[in-house]
């Protein structure tokens, strides 16, 4: 059976990454979303197990000591990771695999999976940045501030990464990534798998 791919889909708090990927995995099949684990709070309109696993900081550091993460760092004062019984199996089955993390997790994972492909989401400029943040309207000025250098930080690590795609048109930038997955999915080795048959057949005399 062939491998499925690892995709690692990153970016700065506000940049829109989550709509992104929930409208990607809309349109492309055979891909499976990686639900994270977390130990902050739920913010308004999320539900366990469907936006993100979550867990207290005690039990975080009892999966951490066990082996349990695939990845995981301290995001803005809490844990945030993905276990890896939410990856390896799901790869191995053919699946492919679509993970949301910042670039800190990004570069563990690329670390063990090398062959892994990385996007990464930049706002149009710091200013809509900020208008989305403030949009969302959950934090207080103090954790926009802090978010704000955070993701200066973090948008300096885009250089890291295989793809960059800019998150100025919704739409569009919904199209550049699903047009990754799909260049993906056409490259040699994979269509000589995906399609032995019909290449043999066609080969043939």
């Amino acid at each position: 059976m062939m491998r499925g791919t690892l995709y690692i889909v990153a970016a700065p708090s506000g940049a829109g990454k989550s709509s992104i990927v929930n409208a990607v995995l809309k349109r492309v099949d055979d891909v499976a979303l990686s639900i994270s684990y977390t130990s902050r709070a739920p913010r308004p309109g999320e539900r366990h197990a469907q936006h993100y696993h979550f867990i207290s900081k005690p039990e975080f550091e009892r999966m951490i000591a066990g082996g349990q993460f695939f990845e995981y760092a301290l995001v803005h004062g809490d844990y945030k990771g993905t276990a890896s019984d939410s990856v390896l199996p799901l790869l191995e089955k053919g699946l492919d695999v679509l993970l949301e993390i910042d670039w800190q997790g990004a570069r563990q994972v690329r670390q063990r999976i090398p062959e892994a492909k990385s996007i990464f989401i930049l706002p149009p400029s710091k200013k809509a940045l900020e208008m989305r943040m403030r949009n969302r309207g959950q934090d207080s000025e103090a954790v926009i501030a802090q978010r704000l250098a955070a993701a200066r930080e973090e948008m300096s690590h885009f250089h890291e990464f295989d793809y960059v795609v800019i998150n100025e048109y919704f739409d569009q930038a919904v199209q550049e990534v699903t047009a990754i997955f799909t260049a993906q999915r056409l490259q040699l080795g994979q269509q000589r798998q995906r399609h032995a048959d019909l290449i043999a057949h066609l080969l043939s005399e």
